[in-house]
């Protein structure tokens, strides 16, 4: 029998993948913003998983969005750089305090959960970018891309999380 954080794990995985792939890929704004909400799944994987398992299950994450928006493993690569950084970029947001036995994301404070979610977004972002375009002659062109796009996901992404979480009240 499945246990129920597994079910959880794979719900959400498979719901952002279609909201994704179905909602905000067919989404324009402005003509060049693309959400990308999917970062969640990476955002809510539990911190004290198999590393190589988080690192597999980002590549696997990257490699579905990627073959349903057909950009040549752009997703992956993404993806999986946030995967391999995630524990640098815990370390810098939350110190030491995440390698203890107890932490959990939910007892971090607000703030510390949004520069969390705002520098995977970001890491994600340029990643994607520098390589979709792939010159730095167009620099600007990436950097455009990167902030406008990085806003407009981090926006959907906590009105995404405040939706789905639970409240502490």
């Amino acid at each position: 029998m499945i246990r129920n954080s597994n079910f959880i794990h794979i719900l959400r995985f498979v719901l952002l993948v279609l909201v994704q792939v179905l909602v905000f890929n067919q989404m324009n704004f402005l003509g060049f913003i693309n959400p990308m909400v999917y970062i969640l799944y990476l955002f809510w994987f539990p911190i004290k998983e198999n590393r190589m398992l988080f690192i597999g299950m980002g590549f696997l994450l990257g490699f579905i969005i990627d073959l349903f928006s057909d950009t040549l493993a752009l997703h992956t690569a993404a993806t999986v750089t946030i995967a391999y950084l995630r524990p640098a970029v815990m370390r810098f947001v939350f110190g030491v305090n995440y390698e203890f036995q107890s932490f959990r994301l939910s007892n971090t404070t607000r703030v510390q959960q949004f520069t969390f979610l705002a520098l995977l977004i970001l890491i994600h972002h340029v990643v994607f970018f520098t390589l979709e375009i792939f010159s730095l002659a167009n620099l600007l062109l990436i950097l455009k891309k990167v902030v406008f796009n990085a806003l407009g996901s981090i926006i959907l992404c906590l009105l995404l999380s405040s939706l789905f979480s639970t409240s502490k009240e």
